[in-house]
């Protein structure tokens, strides 16, 4: 970091940069996201309430600006800017980019501009493996059959951390509306699954009858799946799309959050749920909580984490990408960016 008598650089760490500090890193970038949760838990972070910019021509697409603080050894502060347009898919593209501003906490000076949809999406799969791995210790079983509901880019990268963390799956299951992207997304994982039986479902309902850890990275603005029954197995369903889970779903199991502020609202399922009953008893806790011991995960129920998503993730991968790619010599810093250095010129 520089300090305040410094005359301030500013750097842009492309996609490809970016790429190449995370790729094959997986438990480490897991780390970094399990250390990052428990400095949030502890209070060493400032993580404000996400702001949403909406278009009423465009109503399915939206911006996101997550602000956020990460101290500790961390210690940087900046705000991820990430999109959502639904329509990108049909002509090819992903749906989601993003960019991550990091700023120098001595200064305010922004430090670097950091290409995010690969950030997002690694901090949103290594939060999934993790809280996968706590809440199937803290039960004492271990999935052996997968499914995936939805099958972009962040199942594939679910997938790819689950496998890059030490995984193994006896039965890989597949569901997505459309059918193209399914088999699609089948034979991605299908190549790196060894032995295990790869399945491509027409509904949701034979999925998730026959998963132990069910996997949500679906578009949905509205739940679609409100069959308590279809989870009488008890599976831990990892809910990263945050939406498609009806409140008697919801109700009917233990429920466990990132933040508990940040998730009940905007629309998610457990918001809708607390708007129901009118109150928050059916959270049990949050990974913080598994993580310290502090909560208990039943195993008599379905299990249901529904992470918002919170920007310290994003903020303490992107210093980690950042301080990666100036150790290798190729931070690309752009001369002159800030012209007026002196106060009194």
């Amino acid at each position: 970091m520089p300090s305040p008598t410094q005359t301030p650089s500013f750097a842009v760490i492309p996609g490809a940069e970016v790429d190449r500090a995370l790729t094959g890193r997986h438990i480490e970038v897991t780390g970094i996201i399990e250390d990052a949760y428990r400095l949030h838990g502890a209070g060493g972070t400032v993580n404000p309430p996400s702001y949403f910019l909406r278009f009423p021509d465009r109503p399915d697409a939206r911006i996101i600006a997550l602000p956020a603080s990460v101290g500790g050894d961390i210690a940087v502060d900046g705000i991820k800017w990430i999109s959502s347009f639904p329509g990108n898919i049909t002509s090819g593209l992903p749906r989601a980019s993003a960019v991550l501003i990091l700023n120098d906490p001595a200064t305010g000076y922004p430090l670097a501009c950091v290409e995010s949809s690969i950030i997002s999406a690694s901090r949103t799969a290594a939060s999934a493996a993790l809280a996968a791995r706590r809440l199937s210790e803290a039960r004492g079983v271990r999935p052996r059959r997968v499914g995936y509901i939805g099958t972009g880019l962040i199942a594939r990268y679910v997938h790819d951390f689950l496998a890059g963390t030490g995984w193994e799956f006896d039965e890989i299951g597949v569901h997505d509306l459309e059918a193209e992207y399914a088999h699609r997304f089948a034979g991605t994982v299908g190549a790196t699954a060894g032995d295990a039986n790869v399945t491509v479902h027409d509904g949701a309902e034979s999925l998730i009858r026959g998963s132990d850890l069910v996997v949500f990275a679906t578009v949905a603005a509205t739940p679609h799946i409100d069959h308590p029954g279809w989870f009488a197995h008890d599976p831990l369903v990892l809910h990263l799309s945050l939406r498609d889970l009806g409140t008697d779903v919801v109700l009917s199991a233990a429920n466990f959050v990132d933040d508990v502020e940040h998730c009940l609202k905007a629309g998610t399922s457990p918001h809708l749920a607390e708007q129901r009953v009118g109150h928050r008893d059916f959270i049990e806790g949050t990974l913080h909580d598994v993580l310290t011991g502090a909560a208990g995960v039943p195993d008599d129920k379905p299990v249901i984490f529904s992470p918002f998503g919170l920007g310290v993730l994003d903020l303490a991968l992107g210093k980690y990408v950042y301080d990666t790619v100036q150790e290798t010599g190729r931070l690309d810093l752009v001369e002159g960016f800030f012209h007026e250095t002196r106060r009194y010129g």
